[in-house]
């Protein structure tokens, strides 16, 4: 079974099972959205969605956090991972978008990736959340649950996995198959134990088949 032919049936158990497709990030605007996209690096969601609310409400749009040093945004941020280089990007990143952007988030992600703190996996979240674009944004989970279920083929970056699942999944259904992708490998196609007796796309897992030496 090719790579393309997996996409298409895992595409069709999400669309049929009607699989939720949204981030489980807590966010208002595109603002709120890349302030908890940077926090989220290498930090849980429920962590990020304990310390958005207040940190949102004494600094709620660009302008006014790009009036405040990295310092007070720690004192906000302190409970996540990175704290200091994070309150450092967040200073840095709202300076730049009023500087540069009058305010305003761009919607294009290589424009996004000129933000402090923003990579491509951040701009690509922003870009396809925040705006629809039709863009794949890769992080471990959707990395993980492609190679494993087959959808790509030889992808050892993120960059090969993006470029892959993008040539095969139509643009409307990109934002919706990150998602679908991000979450199976959050709750079900887990790093460590997978759970597989609880999965619905065995019959053409590649990892799973492999596993139950059964021919794919």
């Amino acid at each position: 079974m090719t790579p393309k032919e997996r996409i298409e049936l895992t595409l069709n158990y999400f669309i049929k099972n009607d699989q939720v497709a949204e981030t489980e990030l807590t966010y208002q605007n595109p603002f709120e959205l890349i302030v908890a996209v940077i926090l989220s690096a290498q930090c849980t969601d429920k962590r990020v969605n304990m310390i958005t609310p207040p940190l949102l409400k004494r600094f709620p749009d660009a302008e006014t956090m790009a009036r405040a040093e990295p310092a007070e945004i720690f004192e906000f941020i302190k409970s996540c991972s990175y704290p200091n280089n994070k309150a450092k990007h967040l200073s840095a990143m709202s300076r730049m978008l009023v500087k540069d952007f009058g305010g305003v988030m761009p919607s294009d992600p290589l424009v996004l990736q000129r933000l402090p703190g923003v990579g491509r996996k951040t701009a690509n979240v922003i870009a396809s959340v925040a705006f629809q674009k039709p863009v794949m944004a890769v992080d471990t989970h959707v990395f993980r649950v492609s190679n494993r279920i087959g959808l790509v083929k030889n992808a050892k970056t993120p960059r090969s996995v993006e470029d892959q699942l993008s040539f095969y999944i139509p643009d409307n259904l990109i934002y919706k198959s990150h998602h679908w992708l991000l979450l199976h490998g959050r709750y079900i196609c887990k790093a460590r134990k997978p759970l597989c007796n609880q999965c619905g796309l065995t019959d053409f897992c590649s990892f799973y088949l492999k596993k139950k030496n059964v021919k794919s």
